[in-house]
């Protein structure tokens, strides 16, 4: 059970959610961070009166020091978020950062001793070796946030060391799982951020549409749960009440059902291995419609193959996969670029990059394949 907590990212979706679990379970908070958003964060500080806040966005950090005062600390950049996530009061790190910003916090924490609740999926895909070896190392445990993820945790749960045949990663198919290549064309930032069961931020939303976040997922479930790429499954499952599946050796296959609410993962990261009582919504079996599966179109959704393309080779790869996503994302928020040319810019990009070959890096050669992946993005867009 945890204490003390700092959340990374307290004012996104996850964070959010993570807040509204600590409040139901009165879980002290000893830091928040937030990108921008500090009339949320402010709020937030005077809820939970945590010792340190972070913001990322400089001039911001400054406005919400002047407003609040002395009632907690303010910190800025990336150093302040290595520092917020490194508080010496807190026993664990919720790190819900969109994106590799998230990753040198994760690090920090670890060093630093931490145990990890971790949201924040671009710390596996990007240097996912190096975070699972070094918590090892500091002996910290990493505990999935996702819902995909903590749904495997929880079924491997009294496994008496078997280990998994086969883990089958479920995916609603987003907003477009019926669309046709020709009207992936014409879809919108607006069409692709409605989600059909899930309330997530943006970036982590397109994903979704384009079947990108199930391929970091992927990644992410090969380092969490030490997994070869053979021995994951994705799954269409466009119900979204199974969030994931092990089946073992003699062919039995353990399932993690519920109703589309992150604060159950959350709870469960933050009270393991107890279960307390959480007030949320239950499963209701005579009201659930059937359960369906299909296999995924990476034709039409060429997102997925292109995570399993870098998950095959490693190294550096997934940097840079992730790397020109995030760009990629963000330029279709804007409108510059169209749904379908998500994949086209980084597949272009992943099979451009020089130093495929590098193995034995460190977290400095990820973010320097990520910026280059990012720079790759940003010279298309000039044309």
């Amino acid at each position: 059970m945890t204490d003390k907590l700092v959340i990374l990212g307290s004012t996104g979706s996850i964070g959010t959610q993570a807040l509204d679990v600590c409040r139901r379970l009165g879980v002290q908070v000893c830091g928040l961070s937030a990108n921008s958003n500090i009339d949320l964060l402010e709020r937030q500080i005077y809820e939970f009166h945590p010792q340190i806040a972070c913001v990322a966005d400089k001039s911001r950090a400054y406005e919400l020091k002047k407003r609040i005062g002395s009632a907690c600390g303010v910190l800025t950049g990336a150093e302040g978020l290595s520092e917020t996530a490194s508080l010496p009061e807190a026993d664990a790190v919720l790190n819900a950062l969109v994106g590799i910003s998230g990753l040198r916090p994760t690090i920090a924490a670890i060093e630093s001793g931490k145990h990890i609740d971790l949201a924040n999926k671009e710390s596996l895909v990007t240097a996912g070796e190096l975070v699972m070896r070094r918590a090892r190392e500091k002996h910290v445990r990493v505990l999935p946030v996702d819902s995909e993820h903590s749904a495997v945790f929880q079924c491997l749960q009294g496994s008496a060391g078997n280990q998994p045949k086969t883990i089958h990663l479920t995916a609603s198919g987003g907003p477009f799982r019926n669309k046709t290549k020709d009207e992936l064309k014409r879809v919108t930032a607006a069409d692709a951020l409605k989600h059909p069961h899930w309330v997530m931020g943006p970036k982590i939303t397109i994903d979704s549409a384009t079947l990108m976040n199930k391929g970091l997922e992927v990644i992410e479930a090969m380092r969490l749960f030490s997994v070869s790429l053979d021995q994951i499954n994705v799954l269409i499952h466009p119900q979204s009440l199974i969030h994931s599946m092990i089946e073992y050796e003699d062919g039995a296959v353990i399932a993690q059902l519920g109703v589309p609410d992150m604060r159950i993962p959350i709870q469960y990261a933050l009270t393991y291995p107890k279960r307390p009582e959480s007030g949320y919504s239950r499963l209701d079996f005579l009201k659930c419609p059937p359960l369906t599966f299909e296999r995924p179109d990476t034709d039409r959704f060429p997102c997925l193959r292109l995570a399993f393309e870098a998950a095959a080779h490693g190294g550096l790869l997934p940097a840079v996969m992730n790397g020109a996503n995030e760009e990629a994302v963000s330029a279709f928020l804007c409108g510059r670029i169209l749904f379908t040319q998500i994949p086209e810019l980084i597949e272009s990009i992943m099979g451009s990059y020089k130093y495929r070959e590098l193995t034995d890096y460190t977290v400095a050669d990820v973010m320097a394949a990520d910026q280059w992946a990012r720079d790759r993005v940003q010279e298309y867009l000039r044309g």
